[in-house]
Formats: structure tokens, sequence, C-alpha cells
């Protein structure tokens, strides 16, 4: 726990405690990896300093069982002053009414990679999604394609190939989320050349579309390409799910 770094400017806290002991250990703690401190010792000064405006945290960490004023009820006091984020902390198992209720947990005792860590996953679920690349008007099979299909074809060939398109993708997606998950930047781009190549010939546009977009996606520099690239494969997920749902239904005469 005691894992005193170099001194950075960080989120501001304000930790609500009863013991006063856990109380200085873990402010000093804090503050040493560069967080700034407030300290309460229990709900109702918690609420008074935020009614005071003496503190303005980025995150409130609060002992799950306290006298007074504590737990799930205290929480909702919180919200009421406080839009930011709260953390229960605990020696032992919080309560499950504490748990629903708060953003987060860490268990006792904890340092400041911990509450790095929470925060960071907190801050990632709280991040707006990189921004659709699927077109509602776009077609999901090229109509000129699929007649070329059908003048030299059965129907019956015509589905088969569409289904063995579907189950090709399936395939793909898996393989895609694999080396998205490891940022395999020469494997990702590998899986979208292939979506892109054998959706064209068969002229499942979208699909196609979006494995051409893969090929060029960028993993290196994590960020916001990162982000990009996993949206295109979210996309490619709802490209193939149209895709079966034609096949389903049955194409277009």
């Amino acid at each position: 726990m005691l894992d005193f770094g170099p001194h950075r400017e960080l989120s501001t806290v304000l930790l609500i405690d009863d013991d006063l002991v856990s109380r200085e250990v873990m402010a000093t703690v804090l503050t040493m990896n560069g967080f700034t401190l407030h300290t309460a010792e229990d709900g109702a000064a918690a609420l008074a300093l935020l009614a005071a405006g003496e503190c303005v945290p980025d995150v409130i960490l609060m002992d799950a069982q306290m006298p007074g004023l504590s737990g799930a009820e205290l929480i909702a006091q919180l919200r009421t002053c406080y839009e930011g984020t709260i953390f229960a902390i605990s020696a032992s198992l919080t309560p499950e009414e504490v748990a629903a209720a708060a953003d987060g947990f860490l268990l006792k005792p904890f340092g400041s990679e911990e509450l790095h860590k929470l925060l960071a996953e907190r801050q990632a679920q709280s991040a707006p999604a990189a921004p659709s690349a699927l077109d509602p008007h776009e077609p999901v099979v090229d109509a000129k394609t699929l007649a070329k299909l059908r003048e030299v074809m059965s129907e019956a060939k015509v589905q088969e190939i569409y289904a063995a398109i579907v189950a090709d993708l399936a395939k793909r997606l898996s393989a895609l989320d694999a080396a998205l998950a490891k940022r395999d930047a020469v494997e990702f781009r590998r899986l979208g050349h292939a979506v892109k190549g054998g959706c064209a010939m068969a002229g499942a546009h979208q699909a196609a579309r979006l494995g051409a977009l893969i090929e060029a996606a960028q993993l290196e520099a994590g960020g916001d390409q990162l982000d990009n690239a996993a949206a295109l494969v979210r996309d490619l997920h709802a490209a193939k799910t149209s895709l079966e749902r034609i096949l389903e239904a049955g194409f277009p005469a």
C-alpha cells in the first residue's frame, strides 16, 4: 500500500472514513502520489464540505459502513449535491445495496495504483463511443452483382454463396476481435483485406466497404485510432447481422 512515488498533480479526492488511523494513512499515501486530498470523518461532515463549496472533488471515497449517515443512504444524499464518481471502500466485502449504489469498490488496504486503475475503468465506461461508419441508406447487397449471379446460377446456389459469406464473416469477426485485443495491426489489416475481397466478389457491399476501412485502420497509435478500429469491428458485426436477416427472409426479386 505504501507506494510513495513521484509527485504528480492528479484527481482531487474527498475521503470519508470514521476511523482516524485509516483516514490518515490513506490520505498520506494518496497525497504522496499526487492526489489532492480532503477528508471528512462522517457523512454529515462530508455533506457540509460539499455544501459550503470547500471541496470540489473529482472522486469521493467513502467507507461502506460508518456510524450515522452511511451506506446507500449516504450515497443517495451525496448524489443530491455531487455529480461525480463515488467509490465505496471497505476492509471486507461491501453490502450489496452499497455496491449497487456506488460507481465502484476498493478493498482496504489499497494504494494509488488501484485507485488509478478504477478511475481509468470508470472513464472508459463513460467515454463516448467512436462514431459508427454505417450508412443507414447504404445497400447491404449490391443489386447489380446479385443480378449477375442470378444470370449464371440457380437461386439455390446464390443462397448457398451468401450463406458461405455469412459463415466466413463469423470466423473473420472472431479473429478480428482477437487481433484487436492483442493490438496485432498486421493481422487486423490482413483480415480486413480478406473481408473486403470475399464480400466484394459476392456483392455484399456494406461488409466489403467496412473490410476496406479495417484494412486501412491503424492500431499502433492507440487512443482514438484504437477506438475507431473497435467501432469498425462493431459495425461489421452489424453488417453481418443485416446480411443474415436478408438471407433468412429471401433475397428481393
